[in-house]
């Protein structure tokens, strides 16, 4: 049996009159907001529904002008799970927007519940390619990436840099056979060994093993969250960290970076987004961020934040009229408000068009590692699925 626990966001008095329990469902909106919070992966999780919650925060407790309840729901990154709550969401809770799941197979399983039901879905982490592609869906958007696109850039990256022989890792599930896709697709050179271990692993002595005797030019890993921690650890461990240049994607962040410390310096990795500068509304949210969870976000957490925005604005250009499904996801697609990341659009899969960062973990003005991006490798970057999708 699936435990639901409500959330309901507070209104500031001073900008809006409060919801009360006998209000009808045309005066808010319900989210369903359901992503893995318990687990080796709950730190996804966690920073998106930190992020997406003070969107709300930042709209002054509302969404477009009306006043938001919003359902948390923990998947356990279990696909199962993840389509129970959908079922849920949509049957039940007859919520009018869900939000995640953060992992791709859950959000794979809860998709097709949702969106057959004809109900808007917002991925803020996880881009699976069949998402992007074939079964892309009108009611469907992401505000994260497609899950090739980092690698893409990140392959773009070696083949500039004139990498002979790469050596790639992942785990073996559908994201790590994307992000693998994504490097191939970019990077020309030999491929010297291609592994993928189990999710749940976190001993790697013999796939180091084996990477020592391939000798390759460099390394590319995908390993997220907390297997990223025990990956860069061993690998540094085993003093190959010296021998062969280690290049991630989707791995390392300020999610992990606390805990892997000074491991990670000198790895190179590519992104979206940097906690450091940018534009007048990423600062806000940065430093709203920090001094409401004295932790730093991730782009995790800056993807679910524009999710958060991005429905605000939707919102607001339909005048709260949510139940007018049309303009409601015209609106949504229109993407008309103001991202952390700057330019923000949606190809016509509904996916994010956006610019690829690379960067370099090194040691901030504090002492601790941060990763500092240089400029932009690839520039209103879409993905390929995009062709395969009807929508237009």
């Amino acid at each position: 049996m699936i435990r639901t626990k409500s959330v309901i966001v507070p209104c500031i008095a001073a900008l809006a009159s409060c919801w009360f329990a006998g209000a009808e469902a045309a005066d808010k909106v319900k989210i369903g907001f359901v992503a893995t919070l318990s687990g080796t992966n709950s730190v996804i999780g966690i920073h998106a529904r930190d992020a997406f919650n003070l969107a709300i925060e930042h709209s002054g407790g509302k969404l477009g002008g009306l006043p938001v309840e919003v359902l948390v729901e923990d998947d356990q990154q279990k696909p199962d799970v993840a389509r129970q709550i959908a079922d849920k969401f949509v049957e039940f809770d007859k919520v009018d927007v869900v939000v995640g799941p953060v992992i791709s197979s859950a959000l794979l399983a809860a998709s097709e519940r949702v969106t057959s039901n004809k109900t808007v879905m917002i991925g803020p982490n996880a881009g699976p390619s069949p998402l992007a592609g074939d079964k892309c869906s009108e009611y469907y958007f992401s505000t994260s990436w497609q899950g090739d696109n980092l690698a893409e850039a990140m392959g773009s990256v070696l083949q500039n840099k004139g990498v002979k022989k790469l050596y790639v890792m992942a785990p073996n599930f559908l994201s790590g056979r994307d992000v693998i896709n994504g490097i191939k697709r970019f990077y020309k050179g030999t491929i010297a060994g291609e592994v993928y271990t189990p999710l749940n692993q976190l001993d790697f002595a013999a796939e180091l093993a084996q990477l020592r005797a391939a000798k390759p030019d460099a390394v590319f890993a995908f390993y997220p969250s907390g297997l990223a921690i025990q990956f860069v650890k061993q690998f540094v461990q085993s003093g190959m960290k010296e021998q062969f240049p280690l290049y991630m994607s989707y791995s390392v962040d300020n999610m992990n970076l606390p805990a892997i410390g000074d491991a990670a310096l000198g790895i190179t990795v590519t992104d979206i987004w940097s906690h450091i500068g940018g534009n007048e509304e990423n600062r806000k949210f940065v430093a709203d961020f920090m001094r409401k969870y004295k932790y730093a976000p991730s782009a995790t957490a800056a993807q679910a934040y524009d999710a958060g925005r991005l429905l605000d604005s939707a919102i607001g250009k339909v005048n709260g009229k949510i139940e007018d499904k049309k303009a409601f996801l015209a609106a949504i697609k229109a993407a008309d408000f103001h991202s952390v990341r700057g330019n923000f659009k949606f190809n016509t899969n509904h996916f994010p068009i956006q610019d690829l960062f690379a960067g370099t973990v090194v040691k901030g003005a504090d002492g601790d590692p941060v990763i500092e991006l240089g400029g932009a490798v690839m520039k209103e970057h879409g993905d390929v699925y995009a062709a395969k999708c009807p929508l237009k």
